[in-house]
């Protein structure tokens, strides 16, 4: 069991941000439209100059190199990056019989251009993507922004059994109160340079 801390970290506006993020639980992160939510995310990725000490239990950030650290602690932005025209070639070694039936894609999807996906359909195989990596620690950046409601609650019903059962620490920016209130083992908002404890959904 492994969690993610961050200690008086700083990244643009935001200043002394400290949290822990226990194995196996999502820590849900909100707050007003540039307030900082994704510029931190970033910074625990690794993909933004910061300030603070971040770990992964007894790693520390500085000292492993930024590539294998990502692949420790794996982030997936709003917008899904895709680098080959097709999308098999995204999960090497994996096959269509492992699409997990939650994301309710046909076995074809691995010979599909990437270019015909919607952004609904990229969102959800980038988690994919995200959990063949293995992670002990997740960043998921509104994760569902592009999902309609009934696929929303099904990708969380799938994460969150994903998220207990590896025990991968997660760290979710969200802004639905909703949606909090059904993933959040506990959530925080940004307000003004740091961070203050939400009791609840709202």
């Amino acid at each position: 069991m492994t969690e993610l801390l961050l200690e008086n970290v700083s990244v643009g506006a935001l200043s002394e941000v400290s949290l822990v993020v226990p194995a196996g639980q999502v820590v849900c992160l909100s707050g007003s439209s540039g307030s900082g939510k994704s510029r931190l995310l970033r910074a625990v990725a690794d993909l933004e100059p910061h300030g603070g000490r971040i770990s992964l239990g007894d790693t520390a950030q500085l000292d492993v190199p930024a590539h294998q650290w990502r692949r420790r602690v794996v982030m997936v932005p709003a917008e899904s990056q895709w680098w080959f025209d097709e999308v098999g070639p995204h999960f090497p070694g994996m096959t269509a019989e492992q699409l997990p039936p939650a994301l309710a894609f046909p076995p074809e999807v691995m010979v599909w251009s990437v270019s015909r996906l919607s952004s609904g359909e990229r969102q959800r195989l980038a988690l994919w993507r995200a959990l063949a990596m293995q992670p002990e620690a997740l960043l998921l950046d509104e994760p569902t922004a592009n999902l309609d409601g009934n696929t929303t609650e099904v990708i969380e019903d799938w994460l969150l059994e994903e998220i207990r059962r590896r025990e991968i620490a997660t760290l979710w920016v969200a802004h639905d109160r909703a949606q909090i209130h059904r993933v959040a083992d506990a959530h925080y908002r940004i307000q003004g340079t740091g961070l203050e404890t939400v009791h609840g959904s709202d």
